[in-house]
């Protein structure tokens, strides 16, 4: 059990709808957004790796218990619950789920405490397709979209779709074209349950150049995991030359690519 006492925490709420935030860090501000069945002990073990990067993470608790392992049980068991939640849509295919509002006003307020370049937005499994819907506003320039199983993919359009309105895909590409904006992806290959490789496929011709997606073979997922799911947590080898090592080691350079790394605003403080 992981009692996260190394975070502190703090109310935040929007339109009537009040959640515990867990921060950790210091330098540009990070939204991690977990998967289910909650902010599990794997999930708190990467928003630490993002923390030691140089990085504030502010882990919103959106469903779901806290510091427990992952067990097939929980994650089925909560996933249910998501299916008749009136914040998540799990089968939206042009639009996304309530609760992206809150996340929006949650991103407002990130950006209005710490500044710099911008924030980044971490969506996992559920909340994946979330990062994207966040570029809406201009202050999140670093969204990641890890393993985004939203549709759930019952039906070949369905595993193609990526859980975001129109207007939404229009700003994204717009941003791209004008501002320069990135998008990062990872996935298994194999992962036929919740992320199949047609929903990257969209990505790359909805956003061009703009979207970077990484697909890691099957077999790189921690052992006697099936489907191959859950790059960033669950499926995660954290030994030096594994691809999903790596994959975590980019998405923390883009990160730094994105937003600065706290080094760099020490040297600036410092210069000024």
């Amino acid at each position: 059990m992981d009692e996260l006492r190394d975070f502190t925490t703090f109310a935040f709420s929007h339109a009537g709808r009040e959640r515990l935030v867990y921060r950790k860090g210091g330098g540009p501000a990070v939204i991690v957004m977990h998967e289910v069945p909650g902010i599990s002990a794997e999930v708190a073990r990467f928003a630490r790796k993002v923390v030691d990067a140089g990085f504030t993470v502010f882990m919103p608790r959106l469903f779901g218990p806290v510091g427990v392992d992952t067990t097939e049980f929980n994650r089925t068991a909560q996933l249910a619950k998501l299916c008749i939640s009136r914040e998540f849509h799990v089968l939206a295919e042009n639009r996304s789920s309530p609760v992206v509002d809150w996340l929006r006003a949650l991103g407002r307020r990130v950006f209005e405490e710490i500044g710099g370049r911008g924030v980044g937005a971490i969506g996992m499994c559920v909340t994946g397709n979330f990062a994207l819907t966040l570029t809406l506003d201009p202050w999140v320039v670093a969204p990641v979209m890890a393993h985004p199983s939203f549709p759930l993919p019952i039906t070949r359009a369905k595993a193609a779709a990526i859980h975001v309105t129109p207007e939404t895909l229009a700003n994204a590409r717009r941003r791209v074209r004008e501002d320069g904006l990135r998008v990062l992806g990872v996935r298994f290959h194999g992962d036929v349950l919740f992320c199949r490789s047609a929903r990257f496929d969209t990505l790359r011709r909805e956003l061009g150049e703009g979207f970077e997606g990484l697909e890691l073979p099957a077999a790189s997922a921690k052992p006697h995991l099936e489907p191959p799911h859950s790059v960033l947590t669950i499926g995660l080898v954290d030994a030096e030359g594994e691809p999903t090592k790596l994959a975590v080691d980019r998405v923390l350079a883009f990160l730094a690519e994105r937003l600065g790394a706290r080094e760099d605003e020490e040297a600036g403080a410092q210069s000024g």
